[in-house]
């Protein structure tokens, strides 16, 4: 556990009471965190009024793949890379940074850890002592103990392999502490290469150590391409979305392990039988009262329109399910357009009363006769007492940095 009094001035009142997850703090204020390109930026957010004003930001030393932050301390760990989609890249690093209580505003905390290839997602395990983080190509997994101070520590080198899938892109200490699951979601077939399967990688997890404990894979991992979960904060329960099926799987937790098939299986799309290309699903959230589930679906392919590369058609939209308090089945009761193109990330506030999907890119799109520019945004809805949403406004977002890959709510205590 952290020692507080190694803190001093620069935390001081920054360290609370342990909580369960990030995504259900015992509190209601929040600063909301969007990523473009290197620049990371802080948003005042006003619930009541589901508003959001620009505070600061920071450059990081390359561009922003994912965050988390400590769930004791005011800190933000966060992983960079000059790497992306088809690019190794050979800049690839974290970042621990200390959050203002009052404003949000970021600063370097210690020397950032550097990292042996691109990383694509990285959590903090409940104890607040080891950070845990995904690589996706090649699959791979790195875990870096959290110093007393916060700061990033050593790699804890592995004493056995782990088994880490093909195309990993989370990781997530199960809700014990004592476990970790790795989501890799493998890859599609192409012209001359088959199918990679994917699956969900289940580790012992002790002292940084991990040890392979399970592989869960329905269909031998064929047809089943996971790309995010999050487990239920009341019940053993875990939601996975499945990227390449445009699916939602429950897998029901057991003995820090998940049942080898889901118990519930459903479509994300509001047109599930009217597919296009490059339909895919994406982060899942669930409400932190645990009755509502929340997934991205995202499109951005393009087709030629006079001449210029506009946009083809899809959904890009947040699936509202509610969930059954009693089975943990989903059901879909909204699709709401995300007013832009591809909602890589979106978050909950703490109280659970609004939302905000991030739009990473902009897109020609047909107007008539005419293509007109649709800006990067980043949308801002109110959460119902069913759970559904009310979209309310939309900020548009320069994005000649690069894409808002990231975005997330963090608690200010």
């Amino acid at each position: 556990m952290i020692d507080r009094r190694t803190f001093g001035g620069i935390l001081a009142g920054a360290l609370a009471a342990p909580r369960a997850s990030w995504a259900q703090p015992k509190t209601s204020a929040a600063v909301f965190y969007s990523a473009v390109g290197p620049v990371l930026t802080s948003w005042h957010v006003d619930v009541d009024g589901c508003e959001l004003a620009k505070q600061s930001s920071l450059t990081l030393p390359a561009n922003v793949q994912y965050a988390w932050p400590h769930p004791e301390a005011q800190i933000l760990y966060v992983v960079w890379s000059n790497g992306g989609p088809g690019v190794a890249g050979d800049k690839h690093g974290a970042s621990a940074l200390i959050i203002d209580p009052s404003t949000g505003a970021l600063q370097p905390h210690g020397t950032p850890a550097s990292l042996r290839s691109r990383p694509i997602h990285i959590s903090i395990d409940r104890s607040g002592v080891h950070a845990l983080i995904a690589h996706n190509d090649p699959s791979g997994i790195t875990v870096l103990r959290i110093n007393q101070d916060g700061t990033i520590g050593d790699e804890v080198k592995q004493r056995t392999a782990p088994d880490v899938g093909i195309f990993a892109h989370q990781i997530r200490a199960m809700p014990s502490g004592k476990a970790a699951v790795l989501v890799t979601r493998g890859n599609d077939p192409a012209p001359g290469k088959p199918e990679d399967p994917g699956a969900l990688k289940i580790f012992g997890f002790e002292d940084g150590q991990l040890t392979n404990r399970a592989s869960i894979a329905p269909g031998g991992g064929y047809g089943f391409g996971p790309r995010h979960l999050d487990f239920h904060p009341a019940h053993p329960w875990v939601y996975v979305s499945l990227e390449r099926q445009n699916k939602l799987d429950v897998f029901r937790l057991q003995n820090d392990s998940l049942d080898p098939q889901p118990i519930f299986r459903k479509d994300t799309l509001a047109e599930p039988a009217n597919l296009r290309p490059r339909q895919l699903a994406g982060t899942v959230h669930l409400h932190a009262n645990g009755r509502y589930v929340y997934v991205a679906n995202r499109s951005d392919a393009l087709t030629d329109f006079q001449g210029k590369q506009v946009y083809l058609g899809g959904e890009n939209n947040i699936a509202v399910f509610a969930i059954d308090v009693g089975t943990g089945e989903p059901t879909l009761i909204q699709n709401m357009d995300s007013h832009g193109f591809h909602p890589r990330t979106f978050a909950l506030d703490p109280s659970g009363r609004m939302l905000v999907a991030a739009n990473i890119t902009p897109r020609l799109v047909r107007d008539g006769d005419q293509a007109r520019m649709q800006p990067a945004t980043l949308a801002a809805y109110s959460v119902g007492a069913d759970g559904k949403l009310a979209f309310v406004r939309s900020y548009d977002i320069e994005t000649a940095g690069g894409y808002q890959f990231w975005s997330g709510m963090v608690a200010l205590r």
